[in-house]
């Protein structure tokens, strides 16, 4: 039984300004749009194919998320996240996703525990195959599972919204030969603490994978610059 679904598009029902968030949000992200460009109602509009009034409410969830500051009389601009933001941010989530891991060996259900063992064994299928884009959103969605094990509902989509911002900075990375092998050890080690209800390995285990990713990223970074 599979408890999350990953997913770069909105749902079909999804309303149009959660659309559109969301379509901005990884233009932003990505950047498509630049940090000081300024966003117009009626740009939006014309590039998005949308009526004005979703755009405002977008501009708005924009706004809360930091990605965007709307500035009295002048208009709409985006901030976007520097370099530093992500150095911050993945400190932040260590402390986040050790909370999260420890209160989800606490509080996972059996349904919950079933779908981690299967993401996992997909991970491992996936690994085999060697394919990176899979793994990518099979370990995306390993995270999720933990993140609704915790029952923590503020925490969940803290991690959420982190893990977001994450995969749109990552979109061109350069991935070395032995980053699966790697990243399926390090998820190995938070499974077993799981199986074993031992919330202080998991926590350890997530601590080392969330230091290793760092480590990662910024050795991608700097394949990328050369």
């Amino acid at each position: 039984m599979v408890l999350y679904k990953h997913s770069d598009e909105p749902k079909g029902n999804a309303p149009i300004s959660s659309s559109l968030f969301s379509q901005l949000q990884k233009d932003i992200l990505t950047g498509k749009l630049k940090p000081g460009q300024k966003l117009t109602e009626q740009a939006i509009c014309k590039e998005y194919k949308v009526s004005r009034t979703p755009v405002r409410e977008a501009l708005r969830q924009l706004e809360m998320d930091g990605l965007v500051e709307n500035i009295l009389n002048r208009g709409s601009f985006v901030i976007g996240l520097s370099q530093q933001d992500f150095v911050d941010m993945f400190q932040l989530r260590k402390i986040y996703e050790v909370q999260a891991v420890k209160w989800a060996i606490e509080r996972i259900t059996d349904d919950e525990m079933d779908a981690l063992e299967e993401t996992f064994e997909f991970m491992e299928f996936y690994t085999l195959r060697n394919d990176v884009d899979k793994m990518l959103t099979i370990n995306a969605g390993f995270h999720q599972i933990i993140y609704e094990a915790s029952h923590n509902r503020m925490l969940r989509q803290l991690l959420s919204s982190y893990q977001t911002y994450f995969k749109y900075r990552s979109e061109e990375d350069i991935y070395a030969n032995n980053y699966l092998t790697e990243v399926l050890e390090e998820h190995r080690l938070i499974f077993k603490a799981f199986t074993e209800k031992d919330a202080e390995a998991g926590a350890e285990a997530m601590e080392r994978h969330i230091d290793n990713s760092k480590k990662r990223r910024c050795k991608q970074i700097d394949n990328m610059i050369k």
